[in-house]
């Protein structure tokens, strides 16, 4: 495996997947830092996957520009990306602030992509399946709403002063959630000719 920039970014992205959860299992003792520690955490854990997000786009973006494109890197980025979004759905079911069947969607969709990616490549049709218009906005959506979901919590501290984190962040997964149905039925149609030839 040849080391290249953008794939250490993608393995930063991995490693701070522990450092993500772990996040939320501070201990209660911090009102001598003079904030509330469930805040705290919450704005913690909310940069911590906010610079996973950024990586996930550096990433990309450097290895096209410093042209250090791998077939592993090419293979490690989705799982990062799949990791660290499951890691906070199940995160945010835990602190009841997203709900198990949204989640239930969104992971499942993505496994069952990536198995139907590995396939259609196995069957020289990997292009065919490329990331679309559709799955980039699913993703956006899904990104912002867990970025708010994570931010928000049950006390004052926990809106962007007027802005309702809570409301828009639960829109957006639903957003999200409904664009993921409709991602994976545009994959599978474009897939169903070689899988009804097999």
């Amino acid at each position: 495996m040849k080391m290249n920039i953008p794939t250490m970014f993608t393995w930063l992205r991995i490693l701070l997947i522990p450092v993500f959860v772990g996040a939320f299992y501070w201990p209660d003792n911090l009102h001598q830092l003079g904030l509330k520690p469930s805040h705290l955490v919450n704005v913690t854990a909310t940069a911590i996957f906010a610079i996973a997000a950024i990586t996930d786009w550096l990433d990309g973006y450097l290895a096209r520009k410093l042209n250090q494109t791998s077939a592993f890197g090419a293979f490690l980025d989705p799982v990062a990306d799949k990791l660290m979004v499951a890691a906070a759905l199940i995160v945010l079911i835990k602190f009841d602030r997203v709900g198990e069947i949204v989640s239930l969607i969104i992971i499942g969709r993505e496994i069952a992509i990536s198995a139907l990616r590995e396939w259609m490549a196995g069957q020289g049709q990997g292009s065919s399946v490329g990331v679309a218009t559709i799955g980039k906005i699913k993703t956006t959506a899904q990104m912002l709403a867990i970025l708010l979901l994570l931010y928000w919590d049950n006390i004052d501290l926990g809106e962007l002063g007027v802005f309702p984190t809570k409301v828009v962040g639960n829109v957006l997964i639903l957003v999200a959630a409904f664009l993921t149905l409709l991602s994976m039925a545009y994959y599978l149609k474009i897939a169903l000719p070689q899988i009804k030839a097999k």
